[in-house]
């Protein structure tokens, strides 16, 4: 597939950058994303526009160019650490293993929305749901994940119980059958999975908010640290100036008030899978919910 440029560079004179930094930039630099998953659209076309910001504020001298092939998230992060393969960057949720391996730019282009959870269950349950203001509430039921799920260790860290499929398509089976009472999805991907066949005969709990602290960020392959400080100082001039927090309010401003996470219960949980590093310590890193 031929690649698809994004971004022309910035010029030279963008405001707080100096004619000698981005002289000492030379030429266009490409920087290579992975390309677009038209499966995830929404959520694509938001961190291209991170990509944009980070850039645009950084007042760095790059060309942003989708990768020539479709790769899964695995392989994406694999040619990073190896420093082989089209991506300079990915996103994705941090991890002890992938901040080893990679850069990681610690700002969280999520402001932490992917650890906010919501579940699918069966409509004869949500009574039930009424009476679930606590985790010992909510200790009694199953939930379904993924037998190698991050998810999974976290939920069970927190003294919940956890049946697993191999398959994804076979939890929503689970679900219907009576097998697990609840499949906890991120808040960004549940109108997706709503829509389609998987989830026939099912409905979104509208009361219960699970959320653990969780971080997505830019990732960089190790041989490009530079791009890595560029991107870090792009998005913290726009967290700065409000221009990031208004790019995440224009995307997911919506989706937040049509699930009415400001007015959820929400059960918190820790995170064990967690490094270290996460700036949890900065508020204005992280959406806050409530009243």
């Amino acid at each position: 597939m031929k690649r698809r440029p994004l971004l022309l560079a910035v010029a030279c004179g963008v405001a707080g950058v100096s004619t000698g930094q981005a002289g000492a930039a030379g030429a266009r630099e490409r920087v290579v994303y992975p390309l677009h998953d038209p499966a995830r659209i929404p959520s694509w076309r938001y961190l291209e526009d991170v990509l944009k910001l980070a850039i645009q504020r950084s007042g760095a001298n790059y060309e942003l160019v989708e990768s020539r092939q479709a790769m899964v998230q695995g392989r994406a992060m694999r040619e990073l650490a190896e420093g082989r393969g089209d991506p300079d960057l990915a996103w994705t949720m941090t991890s002890p293993e992938r901040e080893a391996e990679l850069l990681p730019v610690r700002v969280p282009v999520d402001r932490g929305l992917i650890g906010c959870r919501v579940a699918f269950v069966r409509p004869g349950d949500l009574d039930r749901w009424t009476q679930v203001r606590t985790l010992a509430d909510l200790a009694p039921l199953a939930a379904g994940q993924g037998h190698d799920w991050p998810d999974t260790e976290i939920l069970r860290a927190n003294g919940l119980k956890v049946q697993t499929s191999s398959r994804y398509e076979t939890l929503f089976e689970m679900l219907r059958l009576g097998r697990i009472d609840y499949f906890p999805r991120s808040v960004i991907e549940v109108d997706d999975e709503a829509a389609t066949s998987m989830a026939r005969g099912l409905v979104i709990e509208p009361q219960v908010l699970l959320r653990y602290p969780a971080a997505a960020y830019l990732f960089v392959r190790p041989n490009r640290p530079q791009l890595a400080q560029d991107l870090e100082r792009g998005l913290e001039a726009a967290l700065a100036d409000g221009s990031f927090q208004r790019l995440f309010q224009r995307h997911y401003g919506d989706l937040i008030a049509r699930h009415r996470l400001n007015q959820r219960r929400v059960l918190t949980l820790r995170n064990p899978l967690l490094p270290p590093a996460t700036p949890l310590n900065r508020p204005a890193l992280w959406l806050v919910l409530g009243g």
